[in-house]
């Protein structure tokens, strides 16, 4: 174990029921010890079903509870209500979804709780992402994943090794365990993997952004929306796209054509 100056229960590690954040909370607890530790999940309705039972594994495999945190004004936790509050689905800097489904449930959590440091599931890979992460939000996080030099293919090998089936969007080709239908994405390949394997969603984002106003595809460098994609069309594979977080920003490799 590493020493570390703190506390009991000093450090708050935020699980997204992705890879990456359940290997951070495995490797937190490794590292200073499980009565240091305390985890929060923020649930957002749009998620898969599957990710609740991925949870209860992450916590049994690590011994810790897996808490919950909302945000009381949006104790509904739906994305989709979120969006139409803010007669919007997406902004250039990020999404209201996850300013007011996790952020702002993360802040507060963070006003009746108290703890001096805070693990995500930043990986080697996403370092930068990191960094600035540090440099504009709070310097007090520890970069476990990063430390480790862990990617995140490494972090699903770990969870592979010892036995933890990821979530069910993982085996379908979804990169990560986010809400089914992220408005970040603007990538073709994304969208119409949406569109064949929860038809319902694509057709729910399809009348919603086109209610909105919002064209949540790019398709040769011009935005369109999602009715008028051609199911046929293709942009790059998906790789490894963030995973939902306190952080929300439109990607530049994963999320595009």
């Amino acid at each position: 174990m590493v020493s570390l100056p703190g506390l009991e229960k000093d450090i708050a590690v935020w699980f997204s029921c992705g890879a990456a954040s359940a290997v951070a909370l495995k490797k937190t607890v490794e590292r200073f010890g499980i009565d240091r530790v305390r985890a929060i999940n923020n649930p957002v309705r749009e998620e898969h079903e599957d990710n609740l039972r991925f949870m209860q594994d992450v916590s049994r495999w690590v011994g810790v509870g897996i808490e919950t945190s909302v945000n009381p004004k949006c104790a509904h936790g739906a994305a989709t209500i979120v969006w139409d509050e803010s007669k919007a689905m997406s902004f250039p800097k990020g999404a209201p979804c996850t300013r007011r489904l996790k952020k702002a449930a993360r802040q507060h959590w963070e006003a009746e709780n108290k703890v001096y440091w805070h693990v995500f599931g930043f990986t080697v890979d996403e370092k930068k992402r990191h960094d600035n992460f540090t440099l504009t939000e709070r310097a007090n996080v520890i970069p476990v994943l990063i430390d480790a030099g862990l990617t995140k293919d490494d972090c699903v090998k770990v969870l592979h090794d010892a036995g933890l089936r990821l979530p069910h969007v993982y085996s379908l080709g979804y990169p990560n365990a986010n809400c089914i239908g992220c408005v970040k994405a603007t990538s073709p390949t994304y969208w119409n993997l949406v569109r064949r394997t929860f038809p319902v969603v694509f057709q729910n984002r399809a009348e919603q952004s086109r209610r909105l106003g919002t064209r949540l595809v790019r398709v040769k460098g011009q935005r369109i929306f999602l009715d008028e994609l051609d199911p046929n069309a293709e942009g790059r594979p998906l790789k490894s796209m963030p995973d939902c977080g306190i952080t929300c920003e439109e990607g530049r490799d994963e999320y595009e054509n």
